[in-house]
């Protein structure tokens, strides 16, 4: 998703893109340049502030930032619950404030949640425990999963783990739309559903190619359909939208009503 956002967004910006993957970051590069597409590459560890720092380093070098696009994030076959919940929430929490202090007029902060964060019942979702994450994110990470201790172990703990990350990605970007409209920014979130990517074919062998079956729109997103969508959302014609979460299911949590 964020190779496609990248290609849609490199028509007419110099872009900067980023991956912990030295090796899936020179082939993306490499994609972008064969378009004529203008890009600098870095690597860069979510987890890590450091790295963070070094990555909006280089884009502010190039000149004023118009967007950040944030799409990192990893899905429940790919890790344990501690290590998805600290890639995906605390992640986007270090993305969220180094992305705040580089803010100027106009500036947006995209980032990508989950439909996953829409299918959890209200009853077990943690959200008083979210704001530890601003003060505490030690405190935060052990809060938002305690329940997991009555989940079995695997896939199904995971998944708690996944969707409550990107509940709280969703939650962030409202609690701190406020902040960024001091400095006349926005931030806002997109919930994509089962889309045609890496990840989304890992996923599907653990539940999303059913989820579709029962969609109103019975297929996989396609990459450059949701790459269209956040592409409008950090243009200037959304420029009166923030604070929000747009879903981008193809209809699965309608069928769910």
């Amino acid at each position: 998703m964020g190779l496609a956002t990248a290609k849609v967004l490199g028509r007419d910006h110099h872009v900067v893109i980023c991956d912990i993957s030295q090796d899936r970051l020179d082939a993306a590069a490499a994609e972008l340049h064969q378009l004529n597409i203008s890009c600098d590459s870095v690597v860069c560890d979510i987890t890590d502030r450091q790295a963070i720092a070094v990555a909006f380093r280089l884009a502010v070098s190039k000149g004023r930032v118009a967007s950040v696009i944030h799409a990192a994030g990893i899905s429940p076959q790919m890790a344990d619950a501690d290590i998805i919940m600290r890639v995906n929430a605390v992640g986007t929490l270090n993305v969220v404030e180094a992305a705040y202090e580089i803010a100027s007029e106009d500036f947006v902060l995209v980032c990508v949640a989950s439909m996953a964060a829409h299918m959890l019942p209200r009853l077990i979702i943690p959200v008083r425990s979210y704001s530890h994450a601003l003060v505490d994110v030690d405190a935060f990470t052990k809060k938002v999963l305690l329940p997991c201790r009555l989940i079995p172990k695997g896939l199904y703990r995971n998944g708690y783990s996944y969707a409550v990350s990107k509940n709280f990605v969703i939650w962030l970007c409202r609690k701190r739309a406020a902040r960024f409209g001091l400095k006349n920014a926005r931030i806002l979130s997109v919930s994509p559903g089962s889309f045609d990517t890496e990840m989304g074919r890992v996923e599907e062998r653990s539940g999303s190619a059913e989820m579709v079956k029962r969609a109103a729109l019975k297929r996989f997103g396609r990459p450059e359909e949701i790459a269209e969508l956040i592409s409008f959302c950090a243009s200037k014609k959304a420029g009166y939208l923030t604070g929000v979460d747009i879903l981008c299911d193809g209809g699965v949590i309608a069928s769910r009503l």
